[in-house]
């Protein structure tokens, strides 16, 4: 059995469920190929009707379904709320907007007349991640859903219960068999499952190294693909900010999530005039976060997803001090059980040292020290990812000019990497490529067709 439900506050396993097997899967994309037959030829109305009672059930059912994240996956239980708020406003943006985003643009010609129409693909495979299990997959699903995909879903091996609960809420909202399908597969199976020539798409969010096998399968199979990769943002500080409310998003853009969000500010980039500042007041508010049961209201920081995201994230802080770092709080597993590390920053991270280019996935901090905003630009884009990033400024101007010379794919002033439906997401480099959420989380698996109206006397 690979899927698990496994609580990371206790280590003990819940619940297991029996992998599919392949005349299962095999019976899954003829339902979901039998499925785009009809659905590619409903109406926007139609498609909207459903995403709307997707968005009416997960408010009902929030509650519920917030605990089920927190068992699964430790998130604190007032953040998994949001989650299900956000995803709820994901399907709403997407039945609401749809029909404006997609309808025909018209061409202007030398000859004749002519226009751009979006018309769906196909069946499309989402590979999602166990560290928002209801947000990923309602920006994956809901902007295809309403292009007239249908859509597969292989979801994270920790996260079984809420994969499951998904797939009930789109059977309760009435949509067609095979309009959105749940996998329990094993990484063979998807590997083969992405060679499927029924399957005309695939999205990943996930590793580097999840995202080189997608990549080179679908490539092999002549299949567009979507790839978020996971990111190392810069959080800048130049000497102008307010620092106190600076402090409080570092917090927040660090914690959020329990440190594991690809978004999440993992590299503190402070300029000399204001480092001292910024570090002290930094350290203090780190310190204080209240290490817990992510079930209970009091709790600040909980515990990471699984023991093994536990345990590789010490070893990476172990393998930063053995290169040179210093450990300016924290450091360490914490003393109780389950899959808990303590609030941590390191300083003196040099590029010689070996984590000084990987991701830190957990409540870890990295801080650096630059004389200026060239140098703190620099650093910033001296990384591997590209995904996000932030820059501190009162003065907005300023902000913008830097943010304009940071490689990645989202630059947020005066607040941290953050996700809202109405604004497009991704990254470049290491981190991925395309876009999803906002109009351009339509682009990604449409066919822009061309159709030109000729008199039959056109010479053209």
């Amino acid at each position: 059995m690979t899927f698990q439900t496994i609580n990371p506050a206790t280590n003990k396993v819940i619940k297991s469920f029996d992998d599919m097997s392949d005349a299962v899967v095999d019976k899954a994309v003829t339902n979901a190929s039998l499925a785009f037959d009809e659905w590619k030829k409903t109406d926007y109305q139609t498609r909207s009707q459903l995403l709307y009672t997707v968005s009416g059930l997960l408010r009902a059912k929030k509650k519920e379904l917030a605990q089920m994240i927190t068992l699964e996956m430790g998130k604190l239980l007032s953040h998994a709320e949001g989650e299900i708020k956000l995803s709820a406003e994901i399907f709403d943006y997407y039945a609401k907007n749809s029909d404006a985003f997609l309808a025909d643009r018209i061409l202007n010609p030398v000859h004749g007349k002519a226009l751009i129409r979006r018309s769906p693909v196909g069946i499309l495979l989402g590979i999602q991640p166990w560290n928002f299990p209801f947000y990923q997959v309602a920006r994956f699903a809901a902007p295809n859903i309403m292009i007239g995909n249908t859509v597969l879903i292989k979801h994270a091996m920790n996260v079984p219960q809420c994969a499951i609960a998904i797939k009930n809420i789109f059977i309760e909202a009435g949509a067609p068999l095979g309009l959105y399908t749940n996998l329990l597969i094993t990484h063979q199976q998807t590997e083969k499952l992405i060679g499927d020539k029924r399957i005309r798409g695939l999205s990943l969010t996930g590793s580097e190294v999840a995202g080189a096998i997608v990549a080179a399968e679908a490539g092999k199979h002549v299949k567009k693909s979507v790839l978020e990769l996971g990111g190392s943002d810069a959080f800048i500080i130049l000497e102008d900010a307010d620092i106190d409310k600076t402090v409080d998003w570092a917090v927040v853009g660090r914690i959020n999530n329990n440190g594991q969000c690809c978004v999440a500010a993992k590299r503190f980039i402070a300029v000399e005039r204001i480092a001292d500042s910024f570090l002290e007041k930094f350290k203090i508010k780190m310190s204080e976060l209240v290490v817990g049961d992510p079930m209970e209201e009091a709790t600040h920081l909980g515990p990471l997803c699984t023991e093994t995201a536990a345990v590789k994230i010490a070893d990476q802080v172990k393998r930063a001090v053995d290169g040179g770092a210093k450990i300016l709080l924290g450091g360490k597993r914490v003393d109780r059980e389950g899959a808990y590390m303590e609030s941590t920053i390191l300083t003196d991270i040099e590029p010689s040292n070996p984590v000084f280019y990987e991701e830190f996935f957990g409540p870890v901090a990295l801080f650096f020290r630059v004389k200026n905003e060239e140098e703190a630009i620099a650093l910033a884009n001296d990384s591997p990812f590209g995904l996000g990033g932030s820059v501190f400024t009162q003065d907005i101007e300023r902000g913008k000019r830097v943010a304009n010379q940071i490689d990645t794919g989202m630059v947020f002033i005066n607040h941290p990497t953050w996700t809202q439906a109405d604004l497009p997401f991704g990254g470049t480099k290491g981190s991925g490529y395309g876009r999803e959420m906002a109009e351009l989380g339509l682009d990604e698996f449409v066919n822009k067709k061309l159709i030109r109206i000729s008199e039959l006397s056109d010479p053209f």
